[in-house]
C-alpha cells in the first residue's frame, strides 16, 4: 500500500513539474497572438490602414528572432527558469505599453516588438524546457513525441485561447483597447507564481567574466543549423508554418470586411480561433501521421497548406465567409502539423547542449513567415489578392518538393 502510494506521489510530481512551466508558456503565446483580431479595432478605432496594422503585425517577429536567438543560449549556459520568468515579464510590460498608448503608431510598434521578445523566449527556452521536463528524471511515464507535443500544444492554446478571450472581449466587452490587455496581465501573473515552484533542468556553467563572455558567443553559435537534414527538410517548410497562419487570420477577415457589416472583429476572432484551435487538435495525431506515410508527416502538412492558399485565393474574388471559414481549417491543420514536424526534426538533430540554440533558429525561420500578410498588402496596389495569393500557393508547391527531395536524400538507411 505505501509502495503504491509512493509510487502516485512520485507520478503527480512528475506530472506537476511541466504543468507549472506550462502556464508561463502559453501566457507568453497569449501576449503574441492576442493581439491579432484586434486589427480591425485598430483600424476603426485608431484610424490605421491595412498596411499600418499588418506593419503591427510583422513588426513584433523584430522582437522575436533576437529573443529566439539570443534566448536559447543564454538558457543553456544559466538556465531555463530565470529566462522564462524574464519572458513573462516582458509580455506584461507589453500589454501595459499596448493598452496605454493605442493611438501611437511608435509606441504600438514598440509594444509589440517587446510582446515579440516575450514570445522569442516562451518558444526558444520554454519549449526546450517543457522537452526536458517531458523525459527522465523529470518524467519517466511520458511517451516518445510528448517531448515535442506537450510544448506545441502549450504554445497553440496559447495563441488561440489569447485571440479567443481578448477577441471576444473587444467585441462585447466594456474598454475594447484595455480589457484584453487587463486579463492578459492578471493571468501572466498567476503563471509567475506557479514557475516558482518549477525544477531546473540546466546546470548553470563556470561564473567567471571571462568564461562567461567566451562561453556565450560560442553559444550564439548554431553549428547544427548548417546539418543536411536541417537544410534539406526544415529549413524549405519552415517560414510557411506561420506564413499560412498569417493569411488566415489576418488577410482573410480583411478581405471579409464588405460582408461582415459590425462583426468584423468577432468574424477575425473566430477565424483566428478555428485556426489555432484546428492546429491545436491535429497535433496529437502528427506522429500517426508520420508513421502512416513514413516519416512525410511534413508533406501532408505542406499539402493542406496548398490547399488552403487555393481556396483562400478563389475566396478572395468570391469573398463567402463560409469559404473563408474553410481555408482557416486547412492553414490550421497545415500549421498544427507543420509545427509538430518541425520540432520532432529538431530534436532528432539537435543534442542537448543546442537543443534550445537549435529551437530557436527554427522558430526564427518559421516566424519569419509573419511578414507575408505585410508584403501581401503592400504588393495589393499592383495585383488582386485572388493573384497574389495563388502565386504564393505555387511558391510553397515549390518548396514541398524541396522538402520531398530532402526527406529521400537525408533518409536514414
Amino acid at each position: 500500500m505505501r509502495a503504491r502510494a509512493a509510487s502516485w506521489q512520485a507520478a503527480s510530481w512528475q506530472a506537476a513539474s511541466w504543468q507549472r512551466v506550462a502556464p508561463a508558456v502559453a501566457m507568453m503565446a497569449w501576449g503574441g497572438n492576442h493581439f491579432t483580431p484586434l486589427l480591425s479595432l485598430y483600424r476603426d478605432i485608431g484610424h490605421y490602414s491595412v498596411l499600418s496594422v499588418d506593419l503591427f503585425l510583422a513588426t513584433y517577429v523584430g522582437g522575436l528572432v533576437p529573443g529566439l536567438l539570443v534566448a536559447g543560449p543564454l538558457s543553456d549556459r544559466y538556465g531555463r527558469k530565470p529566462l522564462a520568468a524574464v519572458g513573462v515579464g516582458l509580455g506584461i510590460a507589453a500589454s501595459v505599453v499596448l493598452a496605454l498608448f493605442f493611438r501611437s503608431e511608435a509606441l504600438m510598434c514598440a509594444g509589440r516588438v517587446l510582446a515579440g521578445l516575450g514570445v522569442g523566449i516562451g518558444m526558444a527556452v520554454g519549449t526546450s524546457w517543457l522537452k526536458e521536463l517531458s523525459t527522465p528524471p523529470f518524467d519517466t511515464t511520458a511517451d516518445d513525441t510528448a517531448g515535442a507535443r506537450r510544448p506545441s500544444l502549450s504554445l497553440t492554446l496559447g495563441f488561440g485561447l489569447g485571440a479567443g478571450v481578448s477577441g471576444a472581449l473587444a467585441q462585447w466587452g466594456p474598454w475594447p483597447t484595455t480589457t484584453p490587455y487587463a486579463v492578459h496581465i492578471a493571468l501572466s501573473l498567476a503563471a509567475l507564481a506557479a514557475l516558482a515552484g518549477a525544477p531546473e533542468t540546466v546546470r548553470k556553467r563556470a561564473t567567471t567574466t571571462s568564461t562567461r563572455r567566451g562561453s556565450l558567443l560560442a553559444d550564439l553559435r548554431v553549428p547544427l543549423a548548417g546539418h543536411r537534414r536541417f537544410r534539406q527538410v526544415v529549413l524549405p517548410a519552415a517560414p510557411w508554418v506561420f506564413a499560412t497562419a498569417g493569411v488566415a487570420y489576418a488577410v482573410i477577415p480583411m478581405l471579409e470586411t464588405p460582408r461582415l457589416g459590425g462583426m468584423q472583429l468577432g468574424y477575425a476572432t473566430l477565424l483566428t480561433v478555428v485556426t489555432l484551435g484546428t492546429g491545436a487538435l491535429v497535433q496529437p495525431f502528427t506522429a500517426r501521421i508520420n508513421r502512416l506515410t513514413g516519416g512525410r508527416a511534413m508533406l501532408v502538412g505542406m499539402a493542406a497548406m496548398i490547399a488552403g492558399l487555393v481556396i483562400a485565393a478563389v475566396n478572395a474574388h468570391y469573398l463567402s465567409p463560409w469559404a473563408g471559414a474553410a481555408a482557416a481549417v486547412l492553414l490550421g491543420a497545415s500549421y498544427g502539423i507543420a509545427l509538430v514536424s518541425g520540432l520532432v526534426e529538431i530534436q532528432h538533430i539537435a543534442t542537448g547542449a543546442d537543443l534550445a540554440g537549435l529551437t530557436g533558429v527554427y522558430y526564427s525561420l518559421s516566424y519569419a513567415g509573419f511578414v507575408l500578410p505585410m508584403a501581401l498588402a503592400g504588393l495589393a496596389v499592383i495585383a488582386s489578392y485572388t493573384v497574389l495569393l495563388a502565386v504564393v500557393a505555387l511558391i510553397c508547391l515549390g518548396c514541398l518538393v524541396l522538402v520531398a527531395v530532402g526527406l529521400r536524400r537525408t533518409a536514414v538507411v
